[in-house]
């Protein structure tokens, strides 16, 4: 995970971002770091990579934060809303990053497997945005991350699929709805990234030759879609959904 300093500035802007201390949600969290503002991010299990996060955010300008929470979780969301409170008063920007995925044929996909996705990747972000609304600020900005997927489907990953198309229907209503009152929703739908999880260079070599641009995307490159979001420059941009799948 790597950030460099942004053109665009979010100095004193109060960010929040769920998932956001490994892959696209760590390097979300870097960039509106550098980019000037004061970021709270959440994780549900630890591991090395926090200590790497900590050291990046702890050279970075500004007051950063990380935090524990399952956003699948009442209470855990209600605790971090109050983390956020207490740490910065409102939110300008809240960044749904936390999310899962597994590979199930639809014949044998269970009850159960169903509802942990759909619980983690759909339901707390209706869980996270509700809670968040007491802390929004006028001209605040909602980003949720979606996947280029919800669009066309893609075997085994029904349930996956279906949380990314929910997604897009509730930032558009949300961003109708709260629209009147200065809050933004849009949504940046990824293709397929190289994060640090590794991938067979078979899957790699699909995928790349599925790009226009012939390769897979960064962190980073999805990262500079949230921080232009999260801007004043994007102050008449909601409802959308931003592609960002190099074209595939």
């Amino acid at each position: 995970m790597t950030g460099s300093a942004s053109p665009i500035s979010l100095t004193g802007k109060k960010v929040l971002v769920t998932g956001g201390t490994r892959g696209i949600g760590g390097a979300i969290t870097v960039a509106m770091a550098e980019a000037g503002a004061d970021v709270v991010a959440c994780y549900r299990r630890g591991g090395p990579h926090l200590a790497a996060l900590e050291r990046k955010l702890a050279d970075t300008p500004g007051k950063h934060h990380l935090v524990r929470a399952d956003v699948t979780s009442s209470t855990d969301v209600a605790a971090l809303m109050t983390a956020c409170g207490e740490r910065f008063d409102v939110l300008d920007v809240l960044v749904n990053n936390a999310g899962i995925i597994s590979h199930v044929p639809f014949a044998a996909l269970s009850i159960e497997e169903w509802n942990r996705v759909v619980n983690t990747n759909l339901t707390s972000v209706f869980s996270v945005v509700q809670a968040a609304l007491p802390l929004l600020s006028a001209n605040s900005s909602i980003i949720s991350i979606g996947s280029g997927s919800a669009l066309v489907g893609l075997s085994l990953r029904a349930h996956y699929t279906a949380t990314k198309s929910g997604l897009l229907g509730l930032s558009r209503s949300i961003a109708r709805e709260l629209g009147p009152k200065g809050i933004r929703a849009n949504v940046i739908s990824p293709g397929v990234i190289q994060t640090e999880r590794k991938l067979d260079q078979a899957v790699i070599d699909r995928y790349e030759g599925m790009t226009a641009v012939g390769r897979l995307g960064r962190p980073e490159e999805i990262a500079n879609v949230a921080v232009f979001l999260a801007s004043d420059l994007s102050s008449y941009i909601t409802g959308a959904n931003i592609d960002a799948t190099g074209g595939i």
